[in-house]
């Protein structure tokens, strides 16, 4: 009841969108005492909510810029399912491996983010980089009713949302490294891991994991060749909550399109407009296998077409495939 009756008045300090309500209105509202409501509210400023207090105005809930609180993100999300479930941590060692613990109890669309990860991970065990406060780290739940070897496009469908967010809201030129990361100017900026419990004919659920460097203006030493953020892009700080909420809107609609059409034209298109491999040459890494070729193509069910260097065309799925440039990361 407790924590009911707070989010409610989250909820409709939330709807005000910065205006005042009074106490009075409030415990009107709700059917409870002034003090009450007084005490829930000292309970929200605990937990990290700007919450101004003015006699004869009343209560009035301040946005937090550098804050993902739950009650500050959802005035920007739009998504109608995804998100509608939204957990948050203020640290958490992986927000995929919280969703892969509880996957059978959380419900489909539920979003776990956190202001840092202590464990954070990319494919292939890869460590990533999760300070707190300075991106997006976060992990969206689905339960979709689709055959396992369908779930890889889950990837995809990540990417071409993320792609399109950076350029359409951040105004950042961002392209998708098959099949997985994003990069600026030949430097990672996101990294997505799709992880799944399935049987063979059966998904239980699947973990979408996302994690975008923000407001990084300072990387360790070993990544400040290889990475770069939205801020440092941009030459400003952004709002993380509204490149979350637009995400999160955007995901949705690409994966409606996926799950009640069968439909990911939209997903390819995006996946090759915004390539940052398409007509390079790449190394193939398979665990200790490197192999050279050609990008020549990405196909409908967005596997990679490579010409390789024995003259043969060869087809690459994800799986446990890693593409990296001759040279660098990209290039």
């Amino acid at each position: 009841m407790v924590i009911i009756l707070r989010s409610e008045i989250l909820r409709i300090l939330n709807s005000r969108n910065g205006e005042f309500i009074s106490g009075e209105e409030l415990s009107g509202i709700l059917q409870v005492s002034r003090t009450a409501i007084w005490k829930h509210i000292n309970m929200l400023r605990k937990e990290g909510y700007e919450i101004e207090s003015v006699n004869r105005k009343g209560y009035r809930l301040v946005e937090n810029f550098n804050s993902l609180l739950p009650g500050e993100l959802k005035r920007h999300l739009k998504s109608k399912e995804i998100g509608k479930n939204l957990i948050y941590f203020e640290s958490i060692d992986s927000t995929n491996d919280y969703c892969k613990q509880r996957g059978n109890e959380l419900s489909n669309g539920t979003v776990v983010i956190s202001e840092e990860q202590l464990l954070g991970r990319g494919r292939l065990g890869r460590a990533w980089s999760s300070p707190r406060g300075e991106g997006i780290w976060m992990s969206i739940l689905l339960k979709p009713q689709i055959p396992p070897t369908e779930g890889t496009k889950l990837t995809q469908i990540a990417a071409a949302a993320v792609c399109n967010t950076l350029r359409n809201v951040a105004g950042v030129e961002a392209l998708i490294k098959w099949p997985n990361d994003l990069v600026i100017n030949d430097k990672k900026i996101c990294g997505i891991l799709t992880e799944m419990s399935a049987e063979i004919n059966e998904i239980h659920y699947l973990v979408v994991g996302i994690g975008i460097n923000v407001n990084t203006l300072k990387f360790p030493k070993d990544l400040e060749d290889m990475a770069t953020s939205i801020a440092m892009e941009v030459g400003q700080r952004i709002d993380r909550k509204i490149i979350v909420a637009s995400i999160l809107e955007e995901f949705e609609r690409l994966y409606n399109s996926f799950i009640n059409e069968g439909d990911i034209s939209e997903v390819i298109s995006l996946c090759k407009k915004y390539s940052a491999i398409l007509n390079e040459k790449v190394n193939v890494v398979r665990g200790s296998s490197i192999k050279e070729g050609l990008v020549l193509d990405i196909t409908d069910e967005g596997n990679l077409i490579l010409l390789m260097d024995s003259g043969e065309r060869e087809i690459i799925h994800s799986g446990e495939v890693s593409i990296r440039g001759l040279k660098g990361y990209v290039r």
